[in-house]
């Protein structure tokens, strides 16, 4: 984007942030080309940081555009930018020969820097955000403006009066919310129109599930933010791998809520190394026999149907080309374990494994013994032997927004509870939001909720066109970390009551350090998939 004169006349800050942004992204284009000679596991400290980098610096450059809006806006773009240069000084100080970047590549726009991490423009941006309780102006298109306001309604009269009860006790989810939300079409949002879902294409048709998954998170991320990541991996699977008869057979169902969703991909010994994984499929006549142990299957025990990752060549160094995908289907079952046997003995069992955060889906531990899964139901079928992880990968792509979202709904309810409590709150004299330093933790929570939501909206677009591998890699690694952040913020700007489970802030803590772990680990996606794409020729 190239600003006008009347808009750098008018957005002083914009054309700052502008000019920090382009410096950051020359430094991170010539890090990546000085690492490109380097094989990514001879450099992982390196390679680590500058994916944290880069994933920061697509946020800001998105937050750009963004900030042409106004002058709240460009604060916001500015204060972020800032905050990223100060991070990048800081990763490459004593290393610049490693990354190949000279100490001096900031010097530049050193002023702007200044002016955005400035504690007196800090609280003129802080300023706004107690006032609104939001971190910025949300442009939102009339359309996704009445998704966003059906969904938070829905949020607060159904999931919040019961979100922190269902963690301390962890309860499953009621059915109320499950039922309400598939009445709502909550579960065929990503799935196309002529299956039964809400999809109809064009290039924002992934938005609504970015802004849903948002509002739901917002109230509580275990009873009702991640409801939907399932059926988009499931459904996205089946969408883009399946054969005729399985889109019919299944995605009206999953779209409808009349089938709920688990995956079962992740083993004890295999976490995010899926193409490593042993749990294996036998063919047998006219079915696939299953056996084998899964790991953090979320919401395996409520599914009626749960996605299979197996290996079904059974030569091991075939690596992720001998795995297919399965939809094996169960019954559903309430609580922490069930069990199912078929006719012959086959059977599949789980158990819950207790979190710190997180709950209301409970993550099981899924044993395959002997199960008998019809032929049909690979995913492909013939076609689809040795398609699975492929598709699996392709799924996560659209998980990873989805987990993305779910990290600013999170910190969104963190930034509202913290400046809630800090405006009630009196300390030495003076309301708590009153203290310079107060003022600065709320600014810069709200320019980093406002950098993730803007590159939420852009990597979601991305993911549609069906490139967006990258950016839904990079926003899920930024956003998730950034949840961490803002919820320790929030949680120590309410003192001793921040560790009180009375408190939802207590909550919102323990579940967003989950977000950096699951659908691709922090340094896993940095390294295997942020790193080498940034590397390549």
């Amino acid at each position: 984007m190239v600003l006008s004169n009347s808009e750098t006349n008018r957005w002083p800050n914009l054309a700052g942030a502008r000019a920090v942004v382009e410096v950051l992204q020359a430094a991170v284009g010539k890090a990546a080309a000085h690492l490109a000679s380097s094989p990514t596991e001879a450099s992982q400290t390196v390679s680590y940081d500058l994916a944290s980098i880069s994933s920061a610096v697509a946020a800001a450059a998105e937050l750009l555009d963004h900030g042409a809006a106004g002058q709240a806006e460009a604060d916001l773009a500015l204060l972020y930018a800032a905050d990223v240069a100060a991070d990048l000084a800081g990763r490459m100080a004593g290393r610049e020969s490693l990354w190949g970047v000279d100490s001096s590549a900031l010097d530049s726009v050193a002023g702007h820097v200044a002016a955005g991490r400035d504690p007196a423009f800090l609280d003129r941006v802080a300023e706004r955000v107690l006032a609104t309780r939001e971190a910025g102006p949300r442009h939102l298109s009339d359309e996704l403006q009445m998704v966003r306001s059906t969904f938070r309604g829905f949020a607060e009269k159904r999931v919040l009066p019961v979100a922190d009860r269902i963690h301390r006790d962890d309860e499953d989810i009621p059915a109320d919310i499950i039922d309400g939300l598939a009445d709502m079409g909550c579960f065929g949002l990503s799935i196309p129109a002529e299956y039964g879902g809400c999809a109809e294409g064009g290039a924002d048709e992934l938005l609504s599930m970015v802004v849903v998954t948002e509002e739901l998170s917002r109230a509580s991320l275990g009873a009702a933010g991640s409801l939907i990541t399932r059926p988009e991996i499931i459904g996205t699977a089946i969408a883009r791998g399946g054969t005729e008869a399985q889109k019919q057979r299944w995605l009206p169902e999953i779209a409808a809520g009349e089938k709920l969703c688990g995956v079962a991909v992740t083993e004890p010994d295999h976490g995010s190394d899926v193409a490593g994984i042993a749990t294996s499929a036998i063919r047998d006549g006219d079915d696939w026999v299953l056996n084998g142990v899964k790991t953090w299957c979320t919401f395996a025990g409520r599914a009626d149907l749960l996605l299979v990752l197996a290996r079904t060549d059974p030569d091991r160094t075939a690596g992720h080309r001998g795995l297919s995908l399965f939809v094996v289907e169960k019954p559903s079952f309430a609580g922490h374990e069930w069990r199912v046997t078929q006719e012959g003995g086959g059977f599949i069992e789980g158990r819950a494994i207790r979190t710190l955060g997180y709950r209301g889906m409970h993550s099981f531990e899924v044993r395959f013994d002997g199960w008998r899964v019809p032929a049909e139901d690979l995913i492909g079928t013939d076609s689809g032997l040795g398609r699975g992880f492929y598709l699996q990968m392709q799924a996560f792509a659209n998980a990873r927004l989805q987990t993305a979202a779910r990290a600013v709904g999170v910190m969104q309810s963190a930034l509202e509870l913290a400046v809630d409590y800090t405006q009630q709150r009196s300390v030495f004299g003076r309301a708590l939001a009153d203290h310079q330093l107060t003022r600065a933790k709320i600014a810069r929570m709200a320019a980093l909720i406002a950098a993730c939501r803007t590159f939420t909206f852009a990597a979601g677009r991305a993911v549609t066109a069906g490139d967006g591998q990258l950016e839904a890699a990079q926003v899920k690694q930024l956003s998730c970390r950034a949840a961490e952040w803002v919820t320790r913020e929030a949680q120590q700007l309410h003192g001793g009551y921040g560790y009180a489970e009375e408190y939802s802030i207590s909550r919102l803590f323990v579940d967003a350090r989950v977000l950096s772990i699951f659908e691709g680990a922090d340094e896993v996606l940095a390294l295997r998939v942020i790193a080498r794409q940034l590397v390549k020729p």
